[in-house]
């Protein structure tokens, strides 16, 4: 089979990889389709991502889908011939989470991610055209929900999760900073969620240009002025330290803003005066709990993420698909087809 695999910073190879086999619990997948992340372009560009740093050459992909195409023993509820997504992450370790945090899996302290360098050995992610995945871990897409959605599905969960981390939507004002792809999936979830008014902001026309597709009703160049002040609910998706000081203003007295952009781990400066004097309550949203789930049924009860997709590459053209996602001039999510 073949696989993409980062070897170092700036060093993308597209190998050829033996065939796995199913074991106890797993099923094997012919993966179809992978979405290219800010993670996989890091370790592509910087060989790590975070605090995350490649040793050993590995297979990137985390949102991804495909057909199941072989079952290993004692595989229950998935059958031949699925279309299927998954739930790439496995908390790690006996440690049980605290009552205070019951139910929320995504903040255990070690949590395996497809196609992640945070542990050693790294775990390999799906832009492969098989792998063999845990079957706990597949979500099976329903009638009318295709592997090329289905793909979208981890990104539009990490969207979903941001926008209930805000609490209730419905009926409210939110506005979406930054306009890559999760937040242009936050503004899908947003009006998803029943929100009566989304307004999005970024510095890129084209960004600005899908942002109204996926259902924005208005749109902020923000080079050129001001955001738009009192909004009840803003999703901060940029990960700018400098966006902040707006981001906050911009925010109602006594507001919510959620922070999904992934924000340095180093020293950043930035004005924060306003979380204080205008009291707003600033929220961290890491990666989602079974949101994946609800992304899914989004999709089929009418949720578009077509107009995200700013371009397709075959597997081969891997590199070429890096170089398009790279590109600060296109706007949307670069896609893989892996098959």
């Amino acid at each position: 089979m073949r696989a993409v695999l980062v070897h170092g910073p700036g060093d993308l190879r597209v190998e050829e990889r033996p065939d796995p086999t199913p074991g106890d619990g797993e099923v094997l997948v012919a993966m179809e389709w992978g979405g290219i992340c800010g993670s996989d372009l890091s370790y592509w560009k910087h060989g790590r991502s975070g605090t995350a740093q490649l040793r050993d050459p590995m297979v990137l992909g985390h949102e991804v889908a495909g057909t199941v195409v072989g079952l290993g023993p004692q595989v229950d509820g998935v059958d031949l011939g699925h279309k299927v997504t998954f739930h790439p992450a496995t908390p790690e370790g006996d440690t049980a989470l605290p009552e205070r945090l019951a139910g929320r899996t995504n903040l255990h302290e070690r949590v395996r991610y497809f196609g992640s360098a945070a542990f050693y050995p790294h775990t390999d992610g799906g832009f492969s055209q098989l792998k063999t995945v845990r079957a706990d871990q597949v979500r099976t897409l329903p009638e009318g929900v295709t592997t090329f959605e289905g793909a979208i599905v981890e990104p539009l969960a990490v969207a979903m999760h941001a926008v209930s981390r805000a609490g209730v939507v419905a009926g409210r004002d939110v506005l979406v900073n930054g306009c890559g792809p999760i937040g242009l999936l936050a503004i899908a979830a947003a009006r998803h969620a029943g929100a009566r008014f989304v307004v999005a902001a970024d510095l890129s026309p084209a960004a600005r240009l899908i942002a109204k597709a996926m259902g924005a009703d208005g749109v902020y160049d923000p080079s050129v002025g001001p955001l738009p002040r009192d909004v009840e609910v803003v999703i901060e998706a940029s990960g700018v330290p400098g966006a902040l000081q707006g981001v906050l203003h911009a925010a109602a007295r006594g507001g919510v803003v959620v922070q999904v952009g992934n924000l340095p781990g180093v020293g950043a400066q930035s004005v924060l005066g306003d979380l204080v004097t205008r009291e707003l309550t600033w929220i961290g949203s890491y990666r989602f709990v079974d949101e994946v789930d609800d992304a899914i049924q989004a999709i089929r009860r009418g949720l578009n993420v077509r107009p995200l997709v700013g371009g397709v590459f075959d597997i081969d053209d891997a590199e070429a698909a890096m170089r398009a996602a790279a590109d600060p001039t296109r706007g949307g999510k670069v896609m893989l087809r892996l098959s």
